[in-house]
């Protein structure tokens, strides 16, 4: 499982014209999945994002959490995290999960997220989606379940 995190001052996730949800300062999290993740797995790395201490304190220092500042979480689903582009030009997205097990565990993420953070958003898993943000720094990690 991947999450590129970015944290923001604003973003939002656009489908067919229609806003589907929109957010102020926080993260908006890209998120890979692939078949062998879990529930488990998705719990963890819930646990590490929302508690990662990346917002500045009254002294400038990355020392706030997420709740410590009152930040919402956008969450998109991103099976291109999971791009080999090893052989030719053309990506391949045989390691990302498929759509029906992805698609449970983005929408487990979300409840999970929930329990952390007060206004989770989200965009359509599988949609053709337009993302807005203004990347805030710019600050952005990869947070990587094999590295946890």
């Amino acid at each position: 499982m991947r999450f590129v995190i970015q944290r923001v001052k604003h973003a939002s996730v656009t489908v067919d014209g229609d806003v589907k949800g929109s957010i102020g300062e926080g993260f908006l999290v890209l998120i890979g999945i692939t078949d062998s993740d879990d529930e488990a797995l998705a719990t963890k790395m819930v646990k590490k994002m929302c508690g990662l201490r990346i917002f500045q304190d009254s002294e400038g220092k990355t020392n706030l959490s997420l709740a410590d500042v009152g930040g919402s979480l956008l969450l998109i689903s991103q099976f291109t995290l999971y791009a080999d582009c090893k052989k030719g030009h053309r990506p391949s997205f045989i390691n990302a999960g498929k759509p029906e097990h992805a698609s449970k565990l983005y929408d487990y993420i979300t409840v999970e997220a929930e329990k952390y953070v007060e206004n989770v958003q989200k965009g359509i898993f599988g949609a053709d989606m337009k993302v807005e943000l203004l990347n805030d720094g710019p600050f952005t990690i990869l947070l990587d379940s094999e590295q946890l």
